[in-house]
Formats: C-alpha cells, structure tokens, sequence
C-alpha cells in the first residue's frame, strides 16, 4: 500500500518512526534507493563540506559568492534551527513544503518499489535523498552540500563531489567517530576523491587526515601552504600563488568565520576553470552571506546572544570573540546540552567569562537532551570553583530568568545546542515585535 501524507510534518513524523535507529552509517541503503531513483546528477558541478565546525557557515559563504557570480545554487545543510525546509535551499530561498512532500513521496516509491524488502532509511537519510532529487530537478549551476555526521559512511558521500572541504577537526561523536583527531579526521578525508581538490580549512589538521588525503590520491590544499589569509584594516587578504583578493570583513562575527571564509574561495579556486573566477562576486558574496545563530546578536536590554556551539571547539572560538567583544556588565549564560557532548570540556573553556550559568533541561526536545540535574553535575566536575547557577525546566524559561536577572551592561548567550539557539531566536523575535508594539 502506497505511503502518503498530506502535511510536511506528517512525513518527517513518519520518517522518525520508520527507522529504529536515529543514525546509522553506511551509503549502502542511500545508495540503492538513489540508483532506484535513477541517480541522476545534482548539478554540473557538486562542492561538499564536512568537519567539526564551521560547515553551515562555509556552505553560507560559498553560496553566497557563487549567487553574486549570476550562478543558479542548491544548498543542502543540517540540522535546522526553526524550520525543516531550512535544510534545502534554491537560487537562495528555501523550498516549499510541497517539494519536499513531492520528493519524499518519490523516495518511498523507490525504497519499497522492487520485491525484496524495503530498503530501511533513516530520518537524515530520507532528507539527503530528497535534498539531492529536489536539486537534480532544479536546473543548478552548483550544488553545495553539507556532509552530517563524519564524512566516508555518512549519506552524503554517495555523490562524488568534484571538490571536498574540511574544515576543522575536534572532538565531537566520538561513539560515531573515534576518540582521538586522527580518528576523527581519517573519516572526514572520506568524502576526498581521487584526482580531485580536497580543501582543508584548518592550519594544524591531524596527521591522519593528510595521509588519509594522499592515500586516496586527492589534490590536497592545505590552509597555510598552499594558500593563506590575513586581518588587515578594514578587511583582510587571501592568497594562493601570484593570485591575491583584498576583501570586505564578513558579516559573520567569529574569528574563525576567516578561515571558513578562506577555505571557501579556495574551493573556488581549485574548480576555477568549471566554476568561474569573479574576484567582485567573491568579495560580495563574503560581505553578505549570512547564516542564523552564529554569534548573532540581538540588541536589547539586555543584549542576547546566539550561538549554535556545541563542542569544546565552539567553545573556545566563542570564548576568543567574548574577550574581543568585552561588556561592562555580567556574561549570562543560558546553556543546554544533549549527553553524547563534552559539557566539561564546553564548561571549561567558558568558565572565566560566565558569571550566571541559567541551566535548561533539554529531555523534552530531544531523548538525548540532558536534564538540569546533569547539567548541573557536568559543571561542578568542569570547575575548579563554584558556579552560580539557576535551574530551569526548559529554554523558554531559562531565557525569561536570565532576562529578567539582567542588570545594565550586563549581556546574556544562549548556546550549547540547536535546541537552545532554535528557542532563543523565537524568544528574540517575540521580544522584537514586543518593543515594535510598544509593549514592555
């Protein structure tokens, strides 16, 4: 009997519920529905990002140069903050419910069509398939696609991009991953392929990622030898060769967002001769990409912060731009977590810039989410010296007490989780329409 929905929600339910598993690796079952669907290409030409951190933002930075040169782009990112049709994007606007409900109808075709059993797909899996289908029917120029988890086994990797970014390598699902850099980074260098740019956004990558690079036979281009950027006043500078780019600053505020930044011309550089070269449109495109809860701010009394940091790599970038950005008043900190990150490792490196840690439990978003009595545990192991801290049933109130706590001057960061920036740009909005109303 054929599987149909009429809403979008009513499809992501189901996929939620069809699989076991929440993750399960392997390109096997994405790769036989997409042969099913007759595995036509994305676009011309395919860019994939994996790593640690930065992905969303290298992904944003990409698009957006490529949309300044006149080319026709998809965008595939996740997780989303607020809404699903987030994750798909064309020629710079996300898709309609009613393409993606198209797309996962032909997906569930495919996956149960031929008479041996079904094909088992995860939630993740069922929205890369539609992400790489919608595009195919979009006539693109470019197909950007952000890799999820890892990179040699995650559903992603089924296309063979003609060129690879990672960006950084830290710890993060290490159950996934390995424990250690060099672990984590010889999976990432999966989604390299032979004969192809293979772009690494970080100047100290692990050693396995390099070989792993030269294993495959990728054309490996490392951050600090085979091109380099600088600050300068007023902007900064990217280099490759005899070839030089003075830019604009980005709008995103992260010191880290120049490297993103530089690993995304370097990509472009590398397909060049397939792609284009427009140093203007490059330039453009830096200035005005733009992603949500990346050390978003958002004026006010006080003035909230958002950031999607969840790791100790986000950590201690966002730990960098908070002594940069020093506030006369108090650091508020409305922090969640889900129990597969490193709390302790997030904790420490912020320690010395909270002064409130607000605590929100996140087991009604997410069965991963951890409850304020973890939180509270994870702290007090992380810190040489008490915290002050207030427990909060959820996000929403978190954001009320901390707001509510706040004295002038003082500044309150929403972080640890999607979860937390997701809540904290509708507390934002709401806050927004408050003060345009003229209500207090």
């Amino acid at each position: 009997m054929d599987t149909v929905f009429g809403t979008l929600q009513e499809w992501l339910d189901y996929q939620q519920r069809v699989h076991p598993n929440a993750i399960e690796l392997g390109l096997d079952r994405v790769r036989e529905v997409w042969r099913r669907l007759g595995a036509p290409a994305p676009a011309p030409l395919v860019i994939t990002v994996g790593g640690t951190n930065g992905k969303g933002s290298t992904v944003a930075f990409l698009e957006a140069m490529l949309a300044a040169d006149g080319r026709r782009v998809g965008a595939y990112t996740s997780p989303h903050l607020l809404r699903y049709n987030e994750r798909v994007r064309v020629a710079g606007r996300d898709v309609d419910d009613a393409v993606l409900i198209d797309a996962f109808e032909r997906i569930e075709a495919a996956r149960v069509r031929e008479a041996a059993a079904p094909v088992a797909l995860t939630y993740f899996e069922y929205g890369t398939l539609a992400a790489l289908w919608i595009f195919s029917q979009s006539a693109l120029d470019v197909a950007v696609l952000e890799v999820g988890l890892g990179g040699r086994l995650d559903a992603v990797n089924l296309i063979d991009a003609d060129a690879a970014i990672v960006t950084t390598i830290d710890l993060d699902h290490q159950d996934w991953l390995g424990d250690d850099r060099d672990s984590i980074g010889r999976e990432k260098a999966g989604i390299f392929r032979a004969g192809r740019p293979a772009i690494v956004g970080e100047h100290a990558p692990p050693a396995a990622l390099v070989e792993e690079a030269e294993r495959i036979g990728a054309e490996l281009r490392l951050a600090g030898r085979d091109f380099t950027f600088s600050r300068q006043e007023g902007g900064w500078t990217w280099r490759c060769g005899d070839t030089e780019l003075a830019l604009p600053p980005p709008q995103l505020a992260a010191p880290a967002q120049l490297a993103n930044a530089a690993a995304a011309i370097a990509a472009l550089y590398a397909v060049r001769e397939r792609a284009g070269w427009n140093p203007q449109a490059i330039a453009q495109g830096t200035a005005q990409a733009r992603i949500g809860a990346r050390l978003q701010r958002f004026a006010g009394a006080p003035e909230l912060i958002v950031d999607v940091g969840h790791n100790p790599q986000a950590a201690r970038v966002l730990a960098e731009w908070l002594r940069a950005e020093a506030t006369p008043g108090r650091t508020l900190a409305v922090f969640g977590a889900l129990g597969d990150k490193d709390v302790r490792g997030i904790v420490a490196a912020l320690s010395d810039l909270v002064d409130v840690w607000f605590l929100a439990g996140l087991e009604g978003d997410s069965p991963r989410g951890l409850t304020v009595d973890d939180l509270r545990a994870e702290i007090g192991a992380a810190l040489d010296t008490p915290a002050e801290w207030v427990a909060n049933a959820t996000v929403e109130v978190a954001l009320f007490a901390a707001c509510e706590q706040a004295q002038p001057g003082d500044r309150v960061l929403a972080f640890g989780s999607f979860f937390v920036a997701a809540t904290a740009l509708q507390f934002a909005a709401r806050r927004l329409a408050k003060r345009s109303a003229g209500v207090a």
